[in-house]
C-alpha cells in the first residue's frame, strides 16, 4: 500500500489530504487498484476502484431472492451506474461518485441511508406523501433483506471495471456512447 500525507485538497486549499492506493486480488474477478482521497480537515473523501486488466463495457444484472445472498461480494467502479428496478431507484455517476468494494446488502444499505435522509427530510417539513413512500420503501428493503422479496440489481459500466461475484449475475455488452 503507497500512502501519502499532507497533500493539497482540491476542495478545502488546505495540506490536509491523505492519498492511498493500494493492490487486492479479489477471488473470481482478479488483481485491482484501489484510490482513495481524503481531507482530515474539510472531509472530502473521493475513491475509485480498477480493474488491472482492460474489461469491456457491461451491463451487470443479478437478482437476489435470499437472505444468503445478501452476502454475495459487489465491485463498483466510480463510472458505474446501479439500479434496483424493483424500488424504482438508481445512482448515476458524477463528479462525487465513488469505487468500492461491499457485497449486495452494502448496496441496499446505501440506497436505505438515501431513503432515510429523505423520510426525515419530508417528516421536517410535513410532506406526508413524501414520508409515507420513504416508510414503504424501507419496508421493501427490510423485506429483500430477509429474503422474503426478490430483488434485481443492474449496473451499467462502460469502464468494466464492476462485478457482482455469482454464478447467479449475468453479464451483457454494454452499447457506449460516443
Amino acid at each position: 500500500m503507497d500512502k501519502v500525507e499532507n497533500e493539497r485538497c482540491p476542495m478545502c486549499q488546505e495540506k490536509k489530504m491523505t492519498l492511498i492506493e493500494d493492490e487486492k486480488e479479489i477471488p473470481y474477478f482478479g488483481k485491482v487498484f484501489l484510490f482513495s482521497m481524503d481531507c482530515s480537515k474539510c472531509n472530502f473523501h473521493k475513491a475509485d476502484i480498477e480493474s488491472a486488466e482492460f474489461r469491456e463495457p457491461c451491463r451487470i444484472i443479478f437478482e437476489a431472492n435470499s437472505e444468503k445472498d445478501m452476502h454475495v461480494r459487489v465491485v463498483k467502479s466510480a463510472e458505474a451506474h446501479v439500479k434496483i428496478p424493483t424500488l424504482r431507484m438508481d445512482v448515476r455517476p458524477g463528479p462525487a461518485s465513488n469505487g468500492y468494494i461491499t457485497n449486495v446488502e452494502g448496496i441496499l444499505n446505501r440506497f436505505e441511508k438515501i431513503i432515510q435522509e429523505q423520510k426525515e427530510a419530508a417528516d421536517a417539513e410535513g410532506d406526508k406523501a413524501v414520508k409515507t413512500t420513504a416508510k414503504n420503501l424501507l419496508k421493501k428493503i427490510w423485506k429483500i433483506k430477509c429474503g422474503d422479496m426478490p430483488v434485481k440489481i443492474v449496473i451499467e459500466d462502460p469502464t468494466g471495471n464492476s462485478a457482482i461475484i455469482s454464478e447467479k449475475t449475468v453479464i451483457e455488452k454494454l452499447k457506449v456512447k460516443k
